[in-house]
């Protein structure tokens, strides 16, 4: 089992590096346990012991070690510290609702520009909703040991937080006023410092992280962190340009690079996605154009590695028949079964041999 990950982690690494191509990976995932399935639901929001969650990671991970075992595919498994889209603007102050049946999520705190300039800016070592992803990184390697990749929590831009924070009716108005959007460029700010600084201090305390959040799959723990970003989607191009690329450059420009999960329709910003240095990484939905415009804006070596789920078979053969030369793709698919993961992984095969 030791051999077959190592094969995949160089395998992976190399499609990451762009080195000489091999194929594209497809990579099976498993049923998970979703946090809120929980007795005590989201870690970071209970104040239980952390250790009642070590189960729960050990359990997904296993799951899929199995799955590997079973099929065979190109995956590296991951103990991943999953949260919901809560915990930056929870560390803030704002409230958070939790729910049987899906993810929490946070609820704004302000509303004007006055009250926006009053949030605090939060320390990672006294907020419980950021330090318990520590402790929770801590107590999983205890139990599978130092040599275990783990996965990473949510990872939110500091502009998306921030739409979080600030009830997003007035949030976008405010961006469109003088006076007001000095204060929203002023909470940004503060949200990309928090972001920034947490994942300095968790790259320093796990090395062996993978920094993909979303979807499931592994990519090296050297390689510079994903983010979400999707209230782009939300704003026009030059917005974009003035509140949200500045972080991102900042970002990439600190870490050497950046990967992106995005799920907005935000085709209008691809272009200037362009002007992040080093975006090695993209997490794309269809959104409301499908997957056309990833083919159209990123093909090619220099593109970023495509990194996709709850994606078709047929839509995944159209975009690798299509892509022109040097575009790299990590699929990933889901199973319920090792027999249904292997019937998934010989079809993807099919598509594009591994050649190694």
């Amino acid at each position: 089992m030791d051999s077959r990950i190592a094969r995949n982690e160089r395998f992976l690494r190399n499609i990451y590096e762009k080195g000489p191509f091999e194929g594209h990976a497809f990579c099976v995932n498993p049923p998970s346990v979703p946090v809120y399935e929980l007795p005590h639901g989201d870690y970071t929001v209970s104040r239980e012991p952390i250790r009642e969650w070590v189960p729960w990671v050990v359990e997904n991970y296993a799951r899929q070690v199995e799955m590997l075992q079973a099929v065979g595919d190109d995956s590296v498994p991951c103990a991943k510290l999953g949260t919901g889209t809560q915990i930056y603007a929870a560390a803030f102050g704002c409230e958070v609702r939790a729910f049987d049946d899906n993810n929490p999520f946070a609820l704004h705190l302000v509303t004007t520009a006055d009250e926006a300039d009053d949030i605090a800016m939060p320390d990672i070592w006294s907020t419980p909703e950021l330090y318990r992803v520590f402790e929770l990184g801590r107590l999983v390697q205890e139990e599978l040991g130092d040599d275990v990749y783990l996965g990473p929590c949510d990872m939110q831009s500091g502009f998306d937080t921030a739409g979080l924070i600030w009830r997003k009716q007035d949030f976008l108005i405010a961006m469109m006023d003088e006076q007001d959007r000095r204060a929203v460029k002023r909470l940004v700010d503060k949200c990309a410092l928090l972001y920034k600084n947490f994942l300095i201090e968790l790259r320093k305390e796990f090395p062996r992280m993978s920094p993909c959040h979303c979807p499931a799959a592994w990519a090296p723990p050297e390689m510079p962190p994903w983010l979400s970003n999707d209230e782009c989607g939300a704003v026009g191009s030059d917005l974009f340009v003035e509140f949200i690329l500045p972080e991102l450059v900042d970002l990439s420009e600190t870490f050497e690079g950046l990967g992106m999960h995005c799920c907005a329709a935000a085709e209008h910003q691809f272009e200037l996605f362009k002007q992040i240095p080093g975006f090695y990484a993209f997490n794309r939905v269809p959104a409301s154009q499908g997957w056309d415009p990833i083919l159209e804006h990123f093909g090619g070596p220099d593109a970023p590695v495509h990194v996709l789920a709850w994606i078709t078979e047929a839509a995944v053969e159209d975009l690798i028949t299509r892509a022109p030369a040097g575009t790299r793709f990590i699929i990933v698919g889901d199973a319920q079964t090792p027999d249904d993961g292997m019937k998934w992984y010989e079809r993807m095969r099919a598509l594009s041999p591994r050649i190694n």
